[in-house]
C-alpha cells in the first residue's frame, strides 16, 4: 500500500485593535499618522453615504439598497492596500471598497436609483460592476488572475463576497482552480453572520470560512472584520504575497451585518435585539476614534470638520446623481446583443 499523505493545519486569527481602542504594538502595520486619519475619514464618508443611500430610498428616490452599516473596517481596510493596477471583483455590498479606491460617489447613487450608466468604470480604475448574483464573480477574479499570470504583470486580482457566497458552486470552483494553477488572487469573504435569514451555523459544519482554504492547497486566514488594522495588514500581506508570485489567500473577515441585509428586508423577524446590541459594542467606528484620540489624532474639532465635509461631498454628489439626463429608454435593446435580433427590432418598434 503506498503511504497516505494526511496534512494538518491550524487557522490563524488575526486581532490587532480591540474594542477600547488598545492596539497590540508588536502587530501594528505601517502606517504614517496621515494615512490613519485618512482611513478614518473614509469610515466616516462611507459611514454617510450609507446614511444618505437608506434615507433616499425610504424617501423613494433610489431603489432597493444593500447597507454596509457595521462592515466598514473589512471594506476600507481591505481596499487601502489595494493598488492601482490590482483588479477588484465586488459583490453587491463593497460601498465602501469603491469610495476608497476614489470611485466617482455620485455614480454610485445613480447606479442605485437604477441606472445602469453608473456602473461605467472610469478609465483609471480596474474595479468591475457590483454583482447582485452570489458567488458569480469569483471564478471572473480567478480568471483575471490567469491573465496577470500570462502576462507577467505585477498585480493581483482581488475578490470580495459574503458568508452566503461559501455556500455556491463558483466559490469551490474557483477556489479549486486558483490553488491549482497558484493564481495572484486575494479572496475577502465578510462574514457578516447571516445569509439574509441563514444564520452562519446553518451553511457550513466547518468551525471557520478560512479553513476552507486549505482543501484547495492555499493558506486561509480569519481577522477580526471591524478592526481595520488587521483588515489592512492581512491584505497588504496576502497582495504582496500574490505579487510575488507565490499565490492565493483566503482572508475571512468576522464582522456583522448591523443593518438589514438589504431595504427589503426586516432583519428583526430572524434575530434577536441583543445579538445586534452585542455588536455594537463592537463597531468598528468608534473604536479608531479611540486609538487615534490616545494617540494625539483626535480631537472634536477634526470629528466636526470631518463630518461636515463628508456630508457636504454626499450632498454634492446626490445633486450630481439627481440632475443626470434620464438614460434613453431604447438604451435596455442596444446593449444586450452586439447586433439587434429581429425580435428585438420589433419590440423596440412597437415600444
Amino acid at each position: 500500500m503506498p503511504e497516505r499523505i494526511i496534512e494538518s493545519f491550524n487557522i490563524k486569527r488575526l486581532d490587532i485593535l480591540d474594542e477600547n481602542g488598545n492596539e497590540d504594538e508588536s502587530l501594528m502595520p505601517s502606517l504614517s499618522d496621515s494615512e490613519i486619519k485618512r482611513i478614518y475619514e473614509l469610515l466616516i464618508l462611507s459611514r454617510t453615504f450609507d446614511h444618505h443611500a437608506l434615507s433616499l430610498q425610504r424617501e423613494g428616490r433610489m431603489g432597493t439598497y444593500a447597507s454596509i452599516l457595521g462592515q466598514e473596517a473589512s471594506q476600507i481596510g481591505s481596499a487601502f492596500a489595494i493598488e492601482r493596477s490590482d483588479w477588484i471583483f465586488p459583490s453587491f455590498r463593497e460601498m465602501g471598497v469603491y469610495i476608497t479606491m476614489g470611485y466617482p460617489i455620485h455614480m454610485l447613487f445613480q447606479y442605485w436609483s437604477g441606472d445602469e450608466r453608473g456602473m461605467k468604470c472610469p478609465d483609471d480604475l480596474n474595479i468591475f460592476p457590483l454583482c447582485v448574483p452570489v458567488g458569480t464573480q469569483v471564478p471572473h477574479a480567478v480568471g483575471a488572475a490567469m491573465a496577470v499570470k500570462y502576462k507577467k504583470d505585477k498585480a493581483a486580482a482581488i475578490c470580495y463576497f459574503g458568508d452566503g457566497g461559501t455556500s455556491k458552486g463558483d466559490f469551490h470552483e474557483g477556489f479549486n482552480m486558483a490553488g491549482v494553477f497558484k493564481l495572484p488572487v486575494v479572496f475577502i469573504c465578510q462574514n457578516n453572520q447571516w445569509a439574509i435569514s441563514v444564520p452562519r451555523e446553518k451553511q457550513t459544519a466547518s468551525k471557520t470560512l478560512a479553513q476552507k482554504a486549505f482543501a484547495y492547497g492555499f493558506e486561509g486566514i480569519q481577522v477580526d472584520g471591524n478592526d481595520v488594522f488587521a483588515v489592512y495588514k492581512a491584505t497588504k500581506e496576502a497582495l504582496d504575497k500574490a505579487r510575488d508570485g507565490n499565490g492565493p489567500t483566503f482572508i475571512e473577515c468576522f464582522t456583522y451585518r448591523m443593518s438589514d441585509h438589504t431595504t427589503a428586508d426586516d432583519a428583526t423577524r430572524y434575530r434577536s435585539k441583543e445579538e445586534v446590541e452585542a455588536w455594537k459594542a463592537r463597531d468598528p467606528v468608534p473604536r479608531l476614534k479611540l486609538f487615534m484620540e490616545g494617540n494625539g489624532l483626535w480631537t472634536g474639532q477634526y470629528q466636526k470638520e470631518v463630518e461636515e465635509k463628508s456630508r457636504d461631498m454626499i450632498d454634492e454628489a446626490v445633486k450630481m446623481a439627481e440632475s443626470i439626463e434620464p438614460q434613453n429608454p431604447k438604451d435596455m435593446f442596444a446593449y444586450t446583443y452586439g447586433k439587434l435580433t429581429s425580435r428585438q427590432l420589433r419590440q423596440m418598434r412597437d415600444f
